[in-house]
């Protein structure tokens, strides 16, 4: 870390950002910040209802509510530096900073494809062994599921963090991007970055390939446990707690792969920048309402939480 700062007084590096100055450019930034907005508002919202309805506190929505904090932590790790880059016309990043940068998100990606993986395991569990749910979906279990999650992210997001930031980077300090990602910082480094490749590549089909393949083997287990359910309606009821999640994981599991596990000559600024938007800031926004419109025990507590509201207002 002593290095580091000692290198801020005279590195730092250029972001240039997503957006020119233009009319589309600026109605497309406008629409950003409301997806930004509304991120923040569904995650903090979906938080707070699972926080305050006791009908809320299982399993499957403390697993969501770790999903909402990491999704509003990722929205507010690069967004806010990419605005005031792009409204004060300043676009320069300290070497700390743009470190900082890469440890929050690499560590909340990470923490999140396998947090995804685990909530996987917990549909699995609810639907083929109902009876033995409560005990092995506990809450130590639940505790443990979380903190491994949130624990292997960090340790991914510290290597690669030192990682790129240990290397030397004696050239161009223009980074073809909205925040500082490894891949588009490696472009820069004036030595042999062949070795800091395999490990990048190594991190991610660890942290994005285990626990796909986790959530591949709970769903063929699940679709095999409703194909021999007898209820046409608990094959409904099944199906419908697993497509919320479904959903999630097929849009930040597209994303994260297109951008981390395409070799390195199929790579374009321009696709990469366009991807990273989508699961930094859509996907966040998305989530919330993906769990929420299509479960009907969120709208229940949220309908709870309004008439509470309205009732506190008339008195």
């Amino acid at each position: 870390m002593e290095i580091w700062l000692n290198r801020t007084s005279i590195d730092g590096f250029i972001l240039l950002g997503i957006f020119s100055h233009s009319q589309t450019d600026l109605v497309l930034f406008s629409v950003v910040m409301v997806v930004f907005t509304v991120a923040l508002c569904g995650n903090v919202l979906l938080l707070f209802l699972i926080y305050i309805d006791p009908r809320l506190h299982t399993p499957m929505y403390f697993f969501l509510s770790q999903l909402s904090l990491m999704d509003l932590m990722l929205v507010c790790a690069n967004v806010p530096k990419m605005a005031v880059n792009f409204l004060s016309g300043r676009k320069s990043i300290s070497f700390v900073g743009c470190g900082i940068q890469i440890g929050f998100f690499v560590s909340l990606v990470g923490s999140e494809g396998l947090l995804l993986g685990l909530m996987a395991y917990d549909r699995y569990v609810a639907i083929s062994h109902p009876l033995h749910y409560p005990i092995l979906m506990s809450q130590k279990v639940c505790l443990k599921f979380a903190g491994s999650s949130w624990a292997f992210g960090i340790l991914d997001g510290i290597i690669q963090m030192v990682a790129a930031m240990s290397l030397p980077y004696c050239g161009s300090r223009i980074v073809d991007h909205f925040f500082c990602e490894v891949p588009a910082l490696l472009k820069l480094a004036c030595t042999d970055t062949s070795l800091f490749d395999t490990l990048l590549f190594a991190c991610c089909v660890f942290m994005l390939l285990l626990p796909f393949s986790i959530i591949v083997a709970s769903y063929a287990h699940i679709l095999r446990a409703v194909l021999h359910m007898c209820s046409a309606q608990a094959r409904k009821k099944a199906l419908a707690t697993c497509s919320s999640h479904l959903t999630a994981v097929s849009l930040f599991y597209g994303a994260a792969m297109f951008i981390y596990l395409r070799p390195r000559r199929y790579r374009a600024p321009s696709h990469d920048k366009a991807v990273s938007v989508f699961y930094t800031v859509l996907t966040p926004m998305l989530n919330p309402l993906i769990y929420s419109l299509r479960n009907q025990e969120v709208m229940g507590a949220l309908r709870k939480g309004l008439d509470h509201c309205r009732i506190g207002s008339q008195h």
